[in-house]
């Protein structure tokens, strides 16, 4: 069935999952007043830094005891600053429902050798969080950012428990409620809801994380940029701007735009309704079409962030081939950029809902997609 070419066009295809759109209201002269050319711990520098610690904190309600510090090579860097420092003192449960809860199994159980209970789910479904023994660690993503399967809540998650819960959230701080009280670790990059850059992560410890860190040390040798303590007490100044190598202050005063555009389109209220408009708008879509579907089984495990498509049409035989066909088409007008499932995902597309996309290009852009859908149909 040939379809007529939509007349209305995104002002901005950027639909990538990381690193995510820019805020709507960014320009290059936003970045006039970085101190570049400067130490990062001369006054100014440092200034940067802890403004954009806590107002970090401002936005996300995080509580005033826990300690947020701004970390290299980004949530992965986060992460792995947590799992090499923090574990090992106790059994841990490994919790995977896509390819980075996955990658984190493979780091503990295979590169620390710890003992370690795995659960996993597959791509569109999600591992009972009730049934996990609490007091072990507990690792795990909010927010799968590959498959679209995110926790519905933290009601699960017992307020007395003995171990530390270690949560992945880079692509759901800024566009879902984190339960702090119900999170010891907690780690995110800038380049995703908040449309920063790369290369950048952010390590939030609760009071409980940071006794950790304070009485155990773990039993194998701990890279220099791990090292949050230094005889068994925190190093207080990675949380309070001085990072453990240096940062870009090009990306710092980026992200503070970033936290001063949230902030002018409503804190953390605002950018979830924005997050949730973006959303609904697809589901919206996909609910009126017989040839595309969410990943996500469950609709309570529905991110509103990387909203993750699957393809259901009897006629297609190779799912692979022909998602990537309708991607290309799309890059190709112009319309949707890098909007292809992740590499380790089952075929099909991933549109990014976080704040910074505006909901007027979302609805701009799914028509091309019912039009790409056909095309590639009728070039079966």
């Amino acid at each position: 069935m040939a379809m007529t070419t939509p007349a209305t066009r995104p002002a901005n295809p950027r639909f990538s999952s990381g690193p995510c759109a820019k805020p709507p209201t960014w320009t290059p002269a936003v970045l006039a007043d970085a101190p570049l050319g400067r130490s990062h711990r001369a006054a100014i520098g440092k200034a940067k830094l802890k403004d954009a610690i806590e107002t970090t904190r401002d936005i996300l309600g995080v509580p005033a005891d826990y300690k947020i510090g701004i970390v290299p090579a980004s949530d992965t860097g986060a992460v792995e600053m947590a799992l090499w420092s923090l574990l090992g003192e106790r059994p841990v449960q490994m919790v995977a429902w896509e390819s980075f809860g996955s990658g984190w199994v493979t780091d503990v159980v295979k590169q620390l050798k710890i003992e370690a209970t795995e659960h996993k789910a597959g791509y569109g479904e999600i591992v009972d969080m009730a049934a996990l023994n609490y007091d072990n660690d507990v690792v795990f993503t909010w927010n799968g950012t590959t498959s679209g399967v995110k926790m519905a809540n933290g009601d699960m998650i017992p307020a007395d428990r003995a171990g530390l819960t270690i949560c992945d959230a880079t692509s759901a701080v800024f566009a879902m409620d984190m339960p702090w009280d119900k999170l010891d670790v907690t780690t995110f990059s800038w380049q995703k809801v908040m449309g920063g850059e790369a290369a950048h992560g952010m390590l939030i410890l609760s009071p409980r994380a940071v006794e950790r860190l304070e009485s155990y040390t773990p039993a194998w040798p701990l890279p220099k940029i791990f090292r949050m303590t230094k005889g068994g007490k925190l190093i207080d100044g990675i949380f309070t701007g001085a990072t453990i190598n240096t940062p870009s202050m090009l990306c710092v005063e980026d992200y503070l735009f970033a936290l001063n555009w949230a902030k002018s389109v409503g804190g953390l209220d605002g950018l979830k309704m924005r997050s949730n408009a973006n959303a609904q708008a697809v589901w919206n879509f996909c609910a009126t079409r017989n040839w595309i579907d969410n990943l996500a089984v469950d609709p309570a495990t529905r991110s509103n962030t990387s909203v993750c498509l699957k393809f259901t049409d009897d006629r297609i035989t190779d799912g692979a081939t022909f998602a990537k066909a309708v991607a290309k088409r799309l890059e190709n007008e112009g319309v949707a950029l890098d909007i292809g499932a992740y590499r380790d995902a089952p075929a099909g597309l991933r549109i990014w809902c976080g704040a910074t996309v505006e909901t007027s290009d979302i609805e701009a852009m799914l028509p091309w997609l019912d039009w790409a859908f056909h095309a590639e149909i009728d070039a079966l």
